[in-house]
């Protein structure tokens, strides 16, 4: 082929490498808009989590196309401190037809927004997990920020204000949770519920009537209970029929809490304020753990949990007024304090003594020593 045959051949190839008419305006085409809603919502669902759905919302501002997208999330969170009633507002405008999960985290809200907030909550009907957190800002810290492994402090202190406004927690008993592990007992499906509530210390009651038909799970932090609130009542089986785990820790307003439940299988009980009387009666249960539940006066507890596995009391143990039934399947142990000087003959660590005295063999064993601190002058 001649010198002439290859220039028609390069002339061709830049004819053919040049842009079409009009090709300027379809290099800025938005293509991204153009994806389906399912793949824009995985999208949204990767941005940054440290600011929760916020940075969602702000795509809104994009297009028309994607005013709409931040609606379709099946997740929400809202971490930044936000205003319980902006949060209201914007679940009424979510147009996804299933909200699985909810996180808030707020500062010093009072009752009216947080029951706004619940009301919300519950008219979505979440599908799993819904999480309240209302950080109280006036007393320095998160509610529930305490170990309660570890727990600092005095009774007086878990108590909290006591001039806080109430509110009534509505019936959650729709929200079902996706996650794996244990059955959802007569809900006729294998999803979890579960509602975590850490409440700055606001009143809180529980509505006299109605069943929380599907939670499974429940975690009450911080919590001031109002006179009227049958805490062990609400929680039991006859109103919540498939609970499996629940907590309640930094309480004040329960004198006597009596729990009648044929499906739990853990229950953590710290830091109550005006605990007199403890009844539990758990078939299944498998985990319990109190933890400064009688800070003063003498216990009194009446406890049948024929199948627990794990046991941890951190209070006081007097055989004459803490009755527990038998616990056979015991495999981990762990007791408050047994003082190793000056009062190693005290009441209680005789009582301490009579407790371990129920038990041939226990897999795990654990007790914190007490050591009486001795200056060196009185020596």
């Amino acid at each position: 082929m001649g010198p002439s045959g290859g220039g028609r051949i390069a002339a061709k190839r830049r004819r053919r490498a040049k842009p079409p008419s009009g090709a300027g305006a379809g290099a800025g085409e938005d293509r991204l808009s153009a994806l389906p809603d399912d793949i824009l919502v995985l999208i949204l669902l990767r941005l940054d989590p440290t600011d929760g759905s916020y940075a969602a919302g702000r795509t809104s501002v994009l297009s028309r196309r994607w005013r709409r997208v931040w609606a379709l999330l099946p997740d929400l969170s809202f971490p930044l401190l936000s205003e319980p009633g902006h949060i209201a507002t914007a679940l009424a405008a979510h147009g996804a037809a299933a909200l699985r999960d909810l996180s808030v985290v707020t500062a010093d809200a009072d009752a009216e927004s947080v029951a706004s907030l619940l009301a919300a909550a519950a008219a979505r009907r979440i599908s799993g997990h819904l999480d309240i957190i209302n950080i109280s800002l006036k007393r320095g810290a998160a509610a529930g920020e305490e170990d309660p492994d570890n727990p600092t402090g005095t009774a007086g202190e878990a108590a909290g204000p006591v001039d806080r406004d109430a509110f009534e927690l509505p019936c959650l008993g729709d929200a079902t949770a996706v996650q794996g592990g244990r059955k959802n007992f007569n809900s006729g499906s294998e999803n979890l519920a579960a509602v975590s509530l850490s409440l700055g210390y606001l009143g809180l009651a529980f509505p006299p009537a109605g069943v929380f038909a599907r939670l499974t799970e429940l975690s009450l932090i911080s919590v001031r209970f109002e006179s009227r609130c049958d805490l062990g009542g609400a929680v039991s089986s006859p109103r919540c029929p498939c609970l499996e785990t629940l907590t309640v820790r930094n309480a004040t307003g329960v004198a006597n809490l009596a729990i009648h439940s044929e499906s739990l299988l853990q229950l953590v009980l710290c830091r109550f304020d005006g605990l007199e009387q403890l009844t539990i009666v758990a078939p299944a249960l498998e985990d319990l753990n109190t933890t400064n539940c009688f800070p003063f006066g003498r216990p009194v507890a009446d406890i049948s949990t024929p199948k627990l596995v794990k046991l941890q009391w951190k209070d006081p143990y007097d055989p004459s007024t803490v009755q527990f039934s038998n616990m056979g399947s015991l495999q981990s142990l762990s007791l408050d304090f047994f003082h190793v000087y000056g009062q190693h003959d005290s009441e209680d660590n005789r009582n301490l003594l009579k407790f371990l005295q129920r038990f041939q063999l226990i897999d795990s064993l654990a007790v914190s020593l007490f050591y009486r601190q001795v200056s060196l002058h009185s020596c």
